[in-house]
C-alpha cells in the first residue's frame, strides 16, 4: 500500500526558522514603535539639530521625563539607531547623519520617519479593527486622528515638492494641457494639500482647487498652502469628489494616492470624467503593486498589504455601500472602475522612479 501526502503541508520554513521570523517581527514592531516615540517627542529632531546629549540635556531641550529620554536613548543605542562614544565619560548620545536625513528631513526623498505613525494609530484602534473584521463596517482615517492624517501627508510632502514638476512636464501630453494660460486642476483626495501646493508651483499660471471629505486635512492644507505664499491660486474645499462641480469646468483632475480608500470610487470617477473638459486630463496615481496577485509577494506587497488591513480597506468600508478596494488596487481594478464611470480606457504612463507609486491616465 502506498501513502501521499499534502506537500503543501511541509512547504515553508520550518517551526524553528518561523519562530525566528515571528521574534524577528516583534523586535522590528517594538524598534517601530520606539521610533514613533522619537518622532512624537521631537526627540531625533533635538539630536539633529542640536547635537548630541545625555538623557538630561535631552530630557531639559524636549521637556520630557529624564527617566524615559535615558531609557529610550539606551534602547537607540542598543539597536543600532544612535551611538555613542566610549570615551566620553558622560555618554552622551549620538544621532549619525544618515538616520537623520530619514528621521527628521521632511524634504529628502528618504524621509521615513513619520511612518511609525501608520503602525501606531492603527494600534490604537485594534478593538475597533476586531469588531469591523467580525461584523463589517469599518474604522475610518478621521477615527485614526492626526497619526493617520499627518504621517500621510508628510510622507508624500517631499515627492509632491520634488519630483512631481519634473514627472508631469516630462510628458508633452500632460504638459501641454497643464500649462495652459490659467490651467484649472482639481485635486480630489487632496489630504494635507501639498498635492495641490506642487501642482501650482510647477505650473505658476494655474489655479488648484483640492477636495477632501476630511475637515482637519482641508484646515491642515490651508495653512500649508498660505505659509507658501500660494492663496491666492490655491483654494481648498471640504466635499467628497463624488460631487465635483458643473460639466467641462477644470483642465486638469488628479487623484493621488486616494481612489483606493474611497467607498464610492465609481461614483467619484464619473463625477470627474464629468467635470474635465473633453481636452481636459484625468490622472490617478496610485500604489505601484504587482499587476497580479503573487505569493509569496515581495517587499511593496507585504507593505501595502499590512496598509490595506488596518487602514484603507477599514477606511472604505467605514461608509455603506463600499467597493471595498483596499490598498492594493491592481490596474485591471482601476480599468474596470474606470469603464463603469464611463471612461474607455486605461493607459500606464511612462513615469518611473517615483517612490510606491504608478501613474495611470483614464480616457
Amino acid at each position: 500500500m502506498t501513502t501521499t501526502t499534502n506537500d503543501a503541508s511541509t512547504d515553508g520554513p520550518t517551526a524553528e526558522q518561523f519562530a525566528d521570523r515571528m521574534l524577528a517581527s516583534v523586535l522590528g514592531a517594538y524598534e517601530c514603535l520606539s521610533v514613533y516615540v522619537g518622532d512624537r517627542l521631537g526627540w531625533y529632531r533635538s539630536l539633529a539639530a542640536e547635537g548630541p546629549a545625555t538623557p538630561a540635556e535631552l530630557a531639559e531641550r524636549t521637556g520630557t521625563h529624564e527617566r524615559y529620554a535615558r531609557e529610550w536613548l539606551e534602547q537607540q543605542a542598543v539597536v543600532g539607531i544612535l551611538t555613542t562614544d566610549p570615551a566620553d565619560a558622560q555618554r552622551r548620545y549620538v544621532l549619525p547623519d544618515g538616520a537623520a536625513e530619514v528621521l527628521t528631513d521632511e524634504h529628502s526623498l528618504a524621509y521615513l520617519g513619520p511612518m511609525p505613525r501608520l503602525v501606531a494609530g492603527p494600534g490604537g484602534k485594534l478593538p475597533a479593527l476586531l469588531e469591523a473584521f467580525r461584523q463589517g463596517g469599518g474604522v475610518s482615517w478621521d477615527d485614526l486622528g492626526a497619526d493617520g492624517r499627518e504621517s500621510q501627508a508628510d510622507l508624500n510632502r517631499p515627492w509632491f515638492a520634488g519630483p512631481l514638476a519634473a514627472a508631469l512636464s516630462s510628458l508633452p501630453e500632460l504638459n501641454d494641457v497643464l500649462a495652459r494660460p490659467g490651467a484649472r486642476i482639481a485635486d480630489v483626495g487632496c489630504g494635507g494639500g501639498w498635492s495641490s501646493i506642487g501642482l501650482a508651483r510647477a505650473y505658476p499660471d494655474a489655479i488648484v482647487e483640492g477636495f477632501d471629505v476630511d475637515s482637519p486635512s482641508i484646515e491642515m492644507a490651508r495653512a500649508n498652502a498660505h505659509a507658501a505664499g500660494l492663496s491666492d491660486r490655491v483654494s481648498f474645499h471640504v466635499a467628497d469628489g463624488a460631487t465635483l462641480a458643473a460639466d467641462d469646468t477644470f483642465d486638469a483632475a488628479f487623484a493621488f494616492e486616494c481612489l483606493h480608500d474611497m467607498s464610492n470610487p465609481v461614483e467619484v470617477l464619473a463625477s470627474i470624467r464629468r467635470a474635465v473638459k473633453g481636452d481636459g486630463l484625468v490622472i490617478v496615481m496610485d500604489e505601484a503593486v504587482a499587476e497580479e496577485f503573487t505569493a509569496p509577494g515581495d517587499d511593496l506587497e507585504r507593505l501595502m498589504y499590512g496598509f490595506s488591513l488596518f487602514i484603507c480597506l477599514p477606511d472604505g468600508m467605514s461608509s455603506e455601500p463600499s467597493a471595498a478596494t483596499g490598498t492594493v488596487m491592481r490596474p485591471a481594478t482601476l480599468a474596470a472602475y474606470g469603464r463603469q464611470a464611463g471612461f474607455d480606457r486605461l493607459e500606464i504612463l511612462p513615469i518611473e522612479d517615483f517612490g510606491f507609486f504608478r501613474f495611470y491616465r483614464l480616457h
